[in-house]
C-alpha cells in the first residue's frame, strides 16, 4: 500500500521464474481490471511500476498494527488497552492470507502478523488479569498453551490466572 512496486517484481510475484512472453502485456490487462473494480486513483502506474493509494484504516492488517500500538501506549490504563486489543483482534477472521499461504513471497508477512496477533492476544489476556477477570481467560489459556505448548509468556499468564482464581494446585 502507498508504496511503488517495480513492474518486474509484480511479473515475478505473478508467474514466479518462467513469466510467459506476453507477462508484461497480461499484467497491463490485470491492471486495467483492477482499476475498474477499486475505482478512479486507487492504482496508479509509477515509474518503475505501481501504487497502490490507501487511506491507513482502509487495510485491516494496519488498522490492527495501529490499534495494537495505541494499546501500547496506554501506559497503565489497563482497561482502554483491553479494550484496543479487543478491537484489534476483533479484524482477524482467520489466518492471515487464508487464501493466499501457499505464496512463497507472503510466508515472512504471514510469520509476522502471526507473531504479532499473538503478542497482541497475551498483552490482551494479561490487561484481562490485571482487570481481575482472571476466571474468565482460564480456559481461553488452556486453548493457548495446548495451541502453543512453547510459548513462557501464555504459561505465565495461565499460572498467575490459576493463582488468582484460587487454583492454586492446579
Amino acid at each position: 500500500a502507498n508504496q511503488v512496486v517495480p513492474t518486474d517484481v509484480l511479473i515475478d510475484q505473478v508467474w514466479g521464474e518462467e513469466p510467459p512472453d506476453a507477462a508484461r502485456n497480461s499484467l497491463q490487462s490485470y491492471v486495467s481490471h483492477l482499476r475498474q473494480a477499486l475505482g478512479p486513483g486507487r492504482l496508479e502506474g509509477q515509474s518503475p511500476g505501481y501504487v497502490l493509494h490507501l487511506e491507513p484504516d482502509e487495510l485491516d492488517a494496519s488498522r490492527f498494527e495501529l490499534l495494537v500500538r495505541r494499546a501500547r501506549a496506554a501506559d497503565g490504563q489497563t482497561d482502554q488497552a483491553a479494550r484496543l486489543l479487543r478491537e484489534a483482534l476483533g479484524l482477524w477472521r482467520g489466518p492471515a492470507f487464508a487464501d493466499l499461504a501457499a505464496e512463497d513471497s507472503l510466508a515472512g508477512e504471514i510469520a509476522r502478523l502471526d507473531d504479532l496477533r499473538l503478542q497482541a492476544l497475551e498483552e490482551r489476556i494479561g490487561a484481562d488479569i490485571e482487570s481481575d477477570q482472571h476466571v474468565d481467560v482460564v480456559g481461553e489459556l488452556e486453548t493457548l498453551t495446548h495451541e502453543h505448548p512453547l510459548h513462557e509468556g501464555l504459561w505465565g499468564l495461565l499460572i498467575l490466572a490459576l493463582y488468582r482464581s484460587g487454583r492454586q494446585t492446579d
